[in-house]
C-alpha cells in the first residue's frame, strides 16, 4: 500500500517506468510497463527480479536472444474466432513473424536449459504448435504476399493473366509502332491512363485510329487512346483479377477457419512475446543504470551498499560526473534514522534515493546498488516530501503535513516504510518541533521503519536519547563551505545557518545581531556539532588513507608469503636431487675404485698399468668437481681501460654485444649485427674478444669488411631511369644501415631530366637533410650531394 497515491511521482518511480518504456519494442510491452506496481509478495518479487537479472546476463555475455517481430497477434487471434470474417495478407503475415519468433525464442532456451529457469517458467507449459505455421506458410510467402500457387485455381488464374497481359502488349506494341511510322503519335512512349496502357496521338490524328480517348494533354494537342483491339483483351484481364481476388478472398477464409481453433494458442504466444518485450526492456534499463539484483529477505529491512539515485546517475552520466554513492542500513536496531545537515547538502535526495530503490525493487527492477545490498519487503509505504497545500481542500502546507502525520500514526505498523521529509515544519518551530517529536515518539513505539529529514534540535536530542532511533547528517566542508554528499550515521550534523549566511554575503551586523538573539545553550550546541563534523572528515580521510595502506601492506605480505612458500618448495626440490645425485657420484665412485684395487691386483701392480688406471680416476674426478666461476670484470674495471674502435663491449644495462666502430667524447658508436646505436662509456664494458659467440663475430666480421669496402660514391650516367633509382636505392639503404653521413651521386647534365627526377625520388625519404650541388669547377649541376640527418 502506498500512501499518498502521488508517491511514485515524488519519488520518481512514474519518471523510472518511462524511461523502461522507451525500450520496449511493442505497444504491448509499453501497456505491460504501465501497469508495474509496487508489490508485496516475496515470493512475486523475488521472481520478477530473477527474470530481469536473467535476462540482463543474456544481453551482455550470451548470444544475442532472436527477437526480430512483436505484433499485436492478440487482436487478430480474436478477429479470427468470428465466423465468416477472415485475416488479410499483412494480418497473415504478422501472426507467421510472430510464431517464428516464439519458436526461435523456445528453440535458444531449450538449447541452454537449466541456465535461465526463471525465463524458461515464462513457456514452461506452452505447447509448441507447428502445424500453425506450416499451413500459414502454404499459402503465405516470407514477404507476406499470397503465394501465386496457393491452389491451382489461383493458379490457372494468375497465368491467364500473365498470358492476357503479354497478349494485350504485345498488339499495343505493335499498334504503337504502326502509328509511329505513320507519323501520327506525339513525342514520347506508351503511358497509363486511369489504369490503362494508351497511345500518346496527335489531336489531328485521333480518328485514324479506332478506340477509346482516356485522357488529353493540358494543351489539347496531344490525346491517350486506347486501341479497339487492345480494349477487349485489358478487359479480359480486368476480370481475372476480378477473379483472382476472389480467389484469394476464398483461400484467406480457409485458412482463418484453419486458424480459428488455436485462437486460445496464439494468445499465449501473445502474452509470451508481451512479457519478453517488458523483461528486455527493464534489463536494457538495468544496463543503463549499471544494475544489480539485491539480496531479497521477506522483512522489514534494508542494507545498501553504494547505491546511486537512478534518475541522477543517468543526468550525471551525461554530463561526465559521477554520483556519490550512499551507504545506509535500517533494521531491528536502527529502525529510523533522523538525517540533519545544511541546506543543499543531500537530505533530500539521499532519503528519496532509499524510496525509490524499495520502490523498484518491490516492483521487480533491479537497482543501482552493490549485489551485498539487502532488500525487504514493507506492506506499507508512507512518503511526506514536498508540499501538498490545496486551495481546493482549504489546507495549507502544514494542515495537509499534519493531515499525513495523522494517517501515518494510524495505519503505520512494524512493516511500514516512512519517508518524511523536513519534519515539523510549516508551523512556528516553538510548536512544531514538540509536535514531530511526539509523531516521531508514537512512530518509534509502533515499530516503525523509515528516515526523516530535519533542522529541528530537539527531534537531534530525541534521537541521540532513543532507542531505535539514529542520528545521520550530511558531512560539510565547512573550510571551503561546500556539501560532500556523503551520508554519516551516529552524529547530528549543523544547519551551518550563520556560516552559510557569512559566505554569502549577508552584513556582520546584522549576523552580530542574530548571533546575540540565540541562547548560549544553543550556540554551544551549534559550535559542538560543527566541530563533531570538522572531526569526522578528518577522521573519515585518515581512516581512507589507513586504509590504502593496509591493503597495500597485505597485498606485499601475501606476495612475500607466496614467493617464500616458492622458494621453500624449491629449495627442497634442489636439495633432494642434489643428494640423489652425490649418492650416485658416491655409489659410481665406489664400484671405479674397487675395479681399479682389483685391476691393480690382477696385474701385480704393473707400472704402466697402475698410472693409466690412476689417469682415469683423475678424468672421473674432474667430471664431478664444481668449477667455480671467474668474476665479471666491473664496470670501474673497464672504465678504467681506455676503449678504442675494434673493441667489443655489453651493455651494462642488457646482455646485448657489439663492436666499438667510434668514439665520440662521451659516446661509444656500437655495431651491433646491421643496426648502429650510440651509448654513453660508463653504460658499456668491455669484453674479451673469446667470450663474444663465434656466429656474432662472424657476423660483424662480415659487416665490418663490407663497411671497409663500401663506398658512397655512385656514376649513373648513360643509365635508364629505372635502374638509375634502384641502383641508388641500394646504395642509401647500404649508407643507412651503416651510418655514412653523405652521398656522391653523378648523373651528368644533358638535359636535366635526370637530374630532377633523383632530386625528387630522394626528397620523399625523411632522412635526408639536404640535396646539394657539386662545386661549379668540379662538376657543378651534374653532381648532387645528398647529406642525411
Amino acid at each position: 500500500m502506498l500512501y499518498p497515491l502521488n508517491s511514485v511521482d515524488k519519488l520518481g518511480f512514474t519518471e523510472v517506468k518511462e524511461l523502461i518504456k522507451a525500450h520496449c519494442l511493442s505497444e504491448m510491452g509499453q501497456q505491460m510497463v504501465d501497469k508495474i506496481q509496487v508489490m508485496s509478495n516475496y515470493d512475486q518479487i523475488a521472481k520478477f527480479l530473477s527474470q530481469a537479472n536473467e535476462f540482463k546476463n543474456i544481453l551482455v555475455n550470451d548470444a544475442a536472444l532472436p527477437i526480430h517481430h512483436f505484433f499485436d497477434i492478440k487482436s487478430l487471434a480474436n478477429k479470427a474466432r468470428i465466423e465468416g470474417v477472415f485475416l488479410s495478407e499483412e494480418e497473415f503475415y504478422q501472426v507467421q513473424a510472430s510464431l517464428q519468433t516464439v519458436f526461435a525464442v523456445i528453440a535458444y532456451f531449450s538449447e541452454r536449459e537449466g541456465l535461465y529457469p526463471n525465463l524458461e517458467a515464462l513457456f514452461e507449459h506452452l505447447p509448441i504448435e507447428k502445424a500453425i505455421l506450416k499451413k500459414i506458410d502454404a499459402v503465405i510467402d516470407p514477404k507476406g504476399k499470397i503465394r501465386p500457387n496457393a491452389s491451382r485455381e489461383l493458379q490457372e488464374i494468375t497465368s491467364g493473366i500473365a498470358k492476357a497481359e503479354q497478349e494485350a502488349r504485345k498488339k499495343i506494341d505493335q499498334i504503337f509502332k504502326n502509328a509511329s511510322s505513320s507519323g501520327w503519335t506525339a513525342d514520347g512512349s506508351l503511358t497509363v491512363r486511369d489504369g490503362r496502357l494508351c497511345i500518346p496521338l496527335l489531336a489531328e490524328n485521333k480518328r485514324k485510329l479506332k478506340g477509346f480517348i482516356h485522357d488529353e494533354s493540358a494543351s489539347g494537342q496531344t490525346v491517350y487512346m486506347e486501341p479497339e483491339e487492345v480494349f477487349t483483351l485489358n478487359n479480359r484481364v480486368r476480370d481475372l483479377e476480378f477473379e483472382r481476388r476472389r480467389e484469394i478472398v476464398k483461400i484467406l477464409t480457409a485458412l482463418t477457419t484453419e486458424l480459428r481453433p488455436y485462437a486460445p494458442l496464439l494468445l499465449s504466444y501473445h502474452s509470451l512475446l508481451t512479457k519478453l518485450d517488458f523483461v528486455r526492456a527493464k534489463a536494457l534499463f538495468a544496463i543503463d543504470i549499471e544494475g544489480e539484483m539485491p539480496q531479497v529477505v521477506n522483512e522489514p529491512k534494508l542494507k545498501l551498499f553504494n547505491a546511486r539515485h537512478p534518475l541522477l546517475f543517468l543526468n550525471f552520466k551525461k554530463e561526465q560526473k559521477t554520483v556519490v554513492p550512499l551507504n545506509i542500513q535500517i533494521d531491528e536496531g536502527t529502525r529510523i534514522i533522523v538525517v540533519s545537515g545544511p541546506n543543499a547538502g543531500g537530505k533530500s535526495v539521499c532519503m528519496k534515493t532509499v524510496g525509490l530503490l524499495q520502490m523498484m525493487v518491490q516492483a521487480g527492477l533491479l537497482i543501482p546498488a552493490a549485489e551485498a545490498s539487502v532488500i525487504g519487503v514493507f506492506k506499507q509505504m508512507f512518503v511526506d516530501i514536498g508540499d501538498d497545500q490545496s486551495i481546493e481542500s482549504d489546507l495549507s502546507t502544514y494542515s495537509a503535513h499534519l493531515s499525513k502525520m495523522k494517517n501515518f500514526v494510524e495505519q503505520a505498523n512494524g512493516k511500514t516504510l516512512i519517508l518524511i521529509d523536513e519534519f515539523g515544519t510549516g508551523t512556528d518551530p516553538q510548536f512544531g518541533g514538540p509536535i514531530a517529536e511526539a509523531v516521531l515518539e508514537s512512530l518509534n513505539h509502533k515499530k516503525v521503519r523509515g528516515m526523516v529529514t530535519t533542522h529541528y534540535s530537539n527531534l537531534k536530542i530525541f534521537a541521540s536519547n532513543t532507542e531505535g532511533i539514529e542520528n545521520a547528517s550530511m558531512l560539510f566542508n565547512n573550510v571551503e563551505m561546500k556539501p560532500l554528499y556523503r551520508l554519516e550515521v551516529g552524529k547530528p550534523g549543523s544547519s551551518y545557518a550563520f556560516e552559510i549566511a557569512q559566505k554569502i554575503g549577508l552584513p556582520p551586523n546584522v549576523l552580530n545581531l542574530a548571533r546575540n538573539k540565540i541562547s548560549e545553550g544553543q550556540k554551544k550546541v551549534d559550535t559542538l556539532l560543527v566541530d563533531l563534523e570538522r572531526e569526522k572528515r578528518e577522521i573519515f580521510e585518515t581512516k581512507q588513507k589507513l586504509d590504502k595502506q593496509q591493503r597495500k601492506v597485505n597485498e606485499l605480505q601475501a606476495e612475500n608469503e607466496k614467493l617464500k612458500s616458492y622458494l621453500d618448495e624449491n629449495k627442497k626440490v634442489l636439495i633432494r636431487e642434489a643428494k640423489d645425485q652425490a649418492k650416485n657420484i658416491i655409489l659410481n665412485a665406489n664400484k671405479l675404485v674397487e675395479n681399479t684395487i682389483s685391476e691393480i691386483k690382477s696385474s701385480n701392480a704393473d707400472k704402466e698399468k697402475t698410472r693409466t688406471l690412476r689417469e682415469n680416476l683423475n678424468i672421473e674426478l674432474k667430471k664431478n668437481t664444481v668449477k667455480s666461476e671467474p668474476a665479471k670484470p666491473t664496470a670501474t674495471a673497464a672504465a678504467d681501460q681506455e676503449l678504442k674502435p675494434g673493441d667489443w663491449v655489453k651493455l651494462t644495462d642488457s646482455e646485448t654485444t657489439g663492436q666499438v666502430i667510434e668514439i665520440i667524447r662521451d659516446n661509444v658508436v656500437i655495431a651491433i649485427g646491421d643496426l648502429r646505436t650510440v651509448a654513453k662509456k660508463k653504460k658499456v664494458e668491455r669484453v674479451s674478444k673469446s667470450s663474444v659467440p663465434k656466429e656474432v663475430r662472424r657476423t660483424m666480421n662480415s659487416h665490418t669488411s663490407d663497411f671497409a669496402n663500401f663506398s658512397p660514391e655512385i656514376d649513373v650516367r648513360g643509365q635508364r631511369t629505372e635502374d638509375a633509382l634502384h641502383n641508388i636505392e641500394k646504395l642509401f639503404d647500404r649508407a643507412l644501415m651503416m651510418g655514412f653521413g653523405n652521398l656522391k651521386i653523378i648523373h651528368g647534365k644533358g638535359d636535366g631530366i635526370l637530374r630532377k627526377m633523383i632530386r625528387q625520388y630522394l626528397k620523399k625519404y625523411d632522412q635526408v637533410d639536404r640535396l646539394e650541388d657539386e662545386h661549379a669547377d668540379r662538376g657543378g649541376d651534374g653532381i648532387t650531394y645528398v647529406y642525411l640527418k
